[in-house]
């Protein structure tokens, strides 16, 4: 049987340079390549293989994720392609960061905060499309890229773009997590500029920015992280006052003392779990309450960094397969659970059908009552 992982590696390798440890490229400046290899398959007398590489570096939150789909006469040739069409689409502009190449300058202004960074984006891959000269996909969303940007040192951006015949995926992630609002300003393009009547066609581009300063947040991903997988099995177990009391004194706790860090972690808990288990659309966006509970300030769950940290958090919780009860219970605290269950009420007494799927959320509203409260 043909070592498809080692086609993957030797063909990185040669393409990159670096050393492997174990099953990771170690390359440059800290960065780790691994990649998992996917199935392989043989059609119409090619070789298919769908690696995902990974890209990890102690910068990122998480790692880098590049899916490919590489066709070659034989599965080595395949793994040579998939090599070039990481390279082309993610490995530049991590090359371009370290030698600090064609830096494009970003200013991110949120309220009671400035950051400025540098971004770098090669040009686009494409496939499949013939004729016409490439079009920078960032510049469809250039205006719109600083309300995602935050107080992390890195954030990177993926757009793919695909059609067959009638069949689009539009995806735009930041760090990884999907943006429900941006892939609206590629519509046009996928309509009238993406040709796949005869045959399917893509078009990916990556940027990557780098903070000009160092990271100031006060608190790590692992704290985040350690206090919410503890304060989510609290909150499926309290049943009375005093519980509840006990539940919040340990999430401070467990937050370094941070009691602003540990609102915010018990405001997202139930939130997120009711996005992931409840099946409703939800928009990209948070709004912070005043204390007049009537003002409110507007950011992207891209710029409040914890909101992520408590989702890998849920993520872990939801893949112990916990009981449902113990779910349903955190969920029902949730702002969203309870305007679910009045859209799903108002829809019933006017006798129209309604699925989870329907309802759209733009953003979630809280409050943390604290006269220092700074968003991270």
């Amino acid at each position: 049987m043909e070592d498809i992982k080692k086609y993957l590696y030797d063909a990185l390798k040669e393409k990159l340079g670096g050393t492997m440890d174990g099953d990771m490229l170690i390359m440059p400046g800290g960065f780790g390549i691994r990649v998992m290899s996917g199935k392989p398959e043989k059609k119409d007398g090619e070789a298919i293989l769908k690696p995902v590489y990974a890209v990890h570096y102690s910068g990122f939150d998480e790692p880098l994720l590049e899916p490919v789909r590489a066709w070659g006469k034989t599965y080595k040739e395949a793994a040579e392609t998939a090599t070039e069409m990481f390279y082309s689409a993610v490995w530049k502009s991590i090359e371009h960061s370290i030698d600090k190449k064609d830096p494009v300058h970003i200013a991110a202004d949120m309220p009671g905060a400035h950051y400025d960074f540098d971004m770098y984006c090669p040009s686009i891959l494409r496939i499949g499309v013939n004729g016409k000269e490439p079009k920078s996909l960032v510049d469809y969303i250039l205006d719109e890229i600083p309300s995602y940007l935050g107080s992390k040192k890195y954030y990177w951006l993926r757009i793919y773009l695909a059609k067959y015949k009638d069949d689009k995926n539009i995806e735009i992630r930041i760090n990884g997590s999907v943006c429900m609002e941006l892939p609206k300003y590629f519509f046009d393009h996928v309509d009238n500029e993406m040709d796949a009547s005869e045959h399917f066609v893509s078009e990916e581009q990556y940027a990557l920015f780098v903070q000009r300063e160092d990271d100031k947040c006060p608190f790590t991903q692992e704290t985040v992280m350690d206090c919410a997988e503890e304060t989510i099995l609290r909150m499926a177990d309290v049943s009375n006052a005093e519980e509840y009391d006990t539940m919040i004194q340990k999430s401070i706790e467990l937050a370094g003392g941070d009691k602003n860090l540990a609102s915010e972690i018990r405001i997202f808990i139930p939130e997120i779990l009711a996005k992931l288990t409840m099946g409703t659309r939800e928009g990209d966006r948070l709004y912070v309450m005043g204390k007049d509970g009537e003002s409110k300030t507007e950011y992207r769950k891209s710029q409040i960094r914890s909101y992520f940290y408590v989702q890998q958090a849920v993520l872990k919780y939801l893949a112990t397969k916990p009981d449902k009860e113990d779910v349903t219970s955190i969920v029902m605290s949730s702002a969203s659970y309870k305007a679910f269950c009045r859209a799903m009420e108002k829809a019933e007494k006017e006798g129209i059908k309604q699925e989870a799927s329907d309802l759209y959320v733009p953003g979630i509203s809280y409050r943390i009552d604290s006269d220092d409260y700074k968003v991270w």
